[in-house]
């Protein structure tokens, strides 16, 4: 991608962003705080549109700014989630396909959220408002991003 395209998914992938977070806020209104044990966690079985969502969610090692690494792995508790663990901490997430063709992996007790576009991916804390961890590559996502810079090549 040259200055400008980057720029621009940027700044599509902010506003997404800014979307996912306010739609977060909107739906966590007033729900308190969910235990801290994994095992506790109670959800829903995966309707169609999650199972189809999950299958295709980029798993395994995506590396990140700064030596960082986020891995994600099918849940093997629940069907069609995901396990995100990135440094010490593992989330179970929702897989959620957005209509502007984004993955959204979703934290089952609502603190954190995993976006996932075509050229790369982001762990927010949606609690706190802040970014974990940019610039997360997957090798799926590293292809793509390939393809674009030879298709613009030609």
């Amino acid at each position: 991608m040259d200055k400008t395209s980057m720029r621009a998914a940027t700044v599509v992938f902010a506003g997404l962003l800014m979307c996912a977070g306010v739609a977060h806020a909107q739906s966590a209104g007033g729900k308190k705080k969910a235990p801290a044990a994994a095992s506790a966690t109670v959800v829903a079985a995966a309707s169609p549109e999650q199972l189809s969502a999950a299958s295709m969610v980029h798993t395994g090692v995506s590396q990140c700014e700064f030596n960082q690494s986020v891995n994600i792995t099918p849940s093997s508790q629940h069907p069609g989630y995901v396990d995100l663990s990135h440094g010490q901490r593992t989330w179970l997430m929702k897989p959620v396909l957005s209509s502007t063709g984004a993955m959204r992996l979703e934290d089952v007790r609502g603190e954190t959220l995993y976006l996932q576009i075509a050229n790369k991916s982001m762990l927010l804390n949606v609690r706190q408002g802040q970014r974990m961890v940019d610039d997360c590559v997957h090798e799926r996502q590293r292809a793509a991003s390939a393809a674009v810079k030879a298709a613009q090549a030609n």
